[in-house]
């Protein structure tokens, strides 16, 4: 689990709670159910109207990576490289055959798979590069999900705010109502910015990031598979491999 991200979560309601009492204001205010509805449920609506459903879904799957990344580790993929690489030298590349099955990355899989198979470097990069590509643009509009909600939440408040208002304008000839309904009706406003500022810009970049990262991890993956092919020395592909790590 990411202590830092599940911290960061807690903290943006901690931030509320403790601003509110420092503000003076009653934490029961910031509850009101019709402000929820508003800027939760009608976020939700924009989204399922702009986005198509398979993207939803994908958007809703990588929500956990924020909470528990996945576990990439470049130098250790160097490394195994190396070792297929030094099997190559000594066996030949059918001596990487028995490797393929105890790969769980489908993507090791197909790449060992076409070692073994004779392809050509050239060929292996483009039906890898190819699977990559598609699968970082997929990614990529998954995040993006939680970007346009980080655009209509607040939209969504604002929204919340009028109709709040408009219900306060009802009462004018009630004064002692005033200022309890024109709190309320700004409950709205705190959702929809709060939505959208503590939690889905932070998400939607927080994955972006990692599927940055867990590109680079499979184009060291590629680059190594194809100095294989090209029946590099190990050091030499040590040493370029090296060249991805920061």
């Amino acid at each position: 689990m990411d202590i830092v991200s599940i911290a960061g979560t807690i903290l943006a309601f901690v931030v509320l709670i403790v601003g509110a009492i420092l503000k003076g204001t009653d934490v029961s205010a910031l509850w009101n159910p019709a402000a929820f509805v508003i800027v939760f449920i009608g976020t939700i609506s924009a989204l399922l109207l702009h986005t198509q459903g398979k993207v939803l879904k994908r958007a809703a799957g990588m929500l956990k990576m924020v909470y528990k990344p996945p576990q990439l580790h470049p130098s250790d993929l160097i490394s195994r490289v190396i070792g297929w690489s030094e099997i190559s030298r000594r066996q030949g590349l059918l001596g990487l055959e028995p490797h393929i099955d105890a790969e769980d990355d489908p993507l090791v899989k197909k790449g060992l798979q076409l070692l073994v198979d004779g392809s050509e470097p050239e060929a292996i990069r483009s039906v890898l590069e190819l699977e990559v590509e598609t699968r970082e643009q997929a990614d990529l509009h998954a995040a993006k999900v939680y970007e346009q909600g980080g655009i209509y939440s607040p939209t969504m408040g604002i929204i919340g705010a009028v109709l709040g208002l408009m219900a306060v304008m009802r009462d004018l000839t009630d004064p002692a109502k005033l200022g309890h309904g024109i709190a309320a009706a700004f409950v709205a406003t705190i959702y929809g910015i709060s939505l959208a500022n503590l939690l889905l810009l932070p998400i939607g970049a927080r994955l972006k990031a990692l599927i940055t990262k867990q590109t680079q991890v499979r184009e060291i993956l590629i680059e190594g598979l194809i100095s294989i092919a090209q029946g590099d020395n190990p050091r030499q592909i040590e040493s370029k491999l090296q060249g991805y790590l920061v």
